[in-house]
């Protein structure tokens, strides 16, 4: 099975445009209970099922249209044809053409630091998922748009709906029973604190950390059955709007995907010295009784989880941070 396969079972073939462009935004999101590891790489297939909650209006915005060549701006600056975004992107909407001469223009916009660790390219991937929707006139259900963004971008699957979001690591070999759905919870007391510690583009990117990490570390072999643990006690923890178990289970679970990264071979350490400096900050603050708890994705920048009624301090505590209100 391959992705032109998947493709090609959701849509068809592919017809002409129903619009002259096709336009979406879709909410970054953090994962509460990580996605780390494939088991099927060239469908994005997960080992582990994923529990997110979406970042609200951060995000990306992409426009899509036909064009005499391919081209892609990424905030407002045309992207080389060679450089790695453009060349990834490219081959994604090869699964897409209706000829081989077909060509686009994707004009893509983030409001959040691209690859720096807040999964700017979850957010792009389920955006032109959307965007190639609205173009085409496929008029799909959110689940088989979320196997197609999943073919883009493992968390991108995630990204097209806001609040929390589960994504189903399925069984199939084809993939198709893999897919994230919204949680019908509201939560709307929870609130995100990101720390942007560096905008800086990761030496090492997700994918590439990632399959280091199944292939040389030692402790990757526990993490499938932490992550199933995980997810269930995240579940209850929402169910029961249980802040504290919530905050917890997603600062042990990033944790433990970390500890699996820095036992690869050789190790693969997101952090830079100030990403630590806030875990002890964070830390400190819930010795002293505020009860703030952190995650952190395949990258430098940490994000705060707390409630609404702390807000206050934690503006007081982390002054250069942009909060988040996924439910607002």
């Amino acid at each position: 099975m391959t992705r032109k396969d998947s493709v090609e079972k959701i849509i068809g073939a592919s017809k002409s445009p129903k619009k002259p462009s096709g336009r979406a935004f879709a909410p970054s999101n953090i994962a509460l209970c990580k996605y780390w590891g494939k088991r099927n790489v060239e469908l994005n297939l997960p080992v582990n099922s994923s529990l997110s909650v979406s970042l609200g209006r951060l995000g990306t915005e992409t426009f899509i249209s036909q064009a005499d060549q391919d081209q892609v701006w990424l905030n407002d600056e045309l992207v080389t044809s060679d450089a790695p975004f453009a060349q990834r992107l490219f081959r994604f909407l090869d699964l897409f053409r209706p000829a081989d001469d077909y060509k686009f223009t994707i004009r893509t916009k983030n409001n959040i630091p691209t690859a720096a660790g807040l999964a700017s390219s979850a957010s792009g991937y389920a955006a032109l998922v959307l965007a190639l929707n609205d173009f085409w006139g496929w008029d799909l259900e959110l689940r088989e748009l979320s196997i197609l963004a999943r073919l883009g971008s493992g968390s991108a699957s995630r990204s097209l709906f806001h609040g929390f979001v589960e994504w189903h690591r399925g069984e199939a070999v084809d993939g198709l029973d893999s897919y994230a759905e919204q949680i019908d919870v509201q939560w709307p007391d929870l609130r995100i604190a990101v720390l942007s510690v560096s905008q800086e583009k990761k030496a090492v990117g997700s994918t590439e950390g990632m399959n280091r990490t199944v292939e040389t570390s030692a402790l990757y072999k526990s993490w499938p059955q932490q992550a199933e643990r995980d997810i269930k006690e995240i579940r209850q923890a929402i169910a029961d709007q249980d802040f504290s178990k919530l905050g917890a289970v997603a600062e042990s679970n990033a944790l433990a995907m970390h500890a699996t990264m820095i036992a690869a071979d050789p190790p693969l350490l997101y952090w830079l010295p100030e990403t630590v400096e806030l875990f002890r900050k964070v830390w400190t603050l819930r010795n002293d009784g505020l009860p703030v708890y952190f995650t952190i994705d395949a990258g430098p920048n940490v994000k705060v989880l707390f409630e609404e009624k702390h807000e206050t301090s934690v503006r007081e505590y982390f002054p250069d941070a942009k909060i988040v209100i996924p439910f607002e």
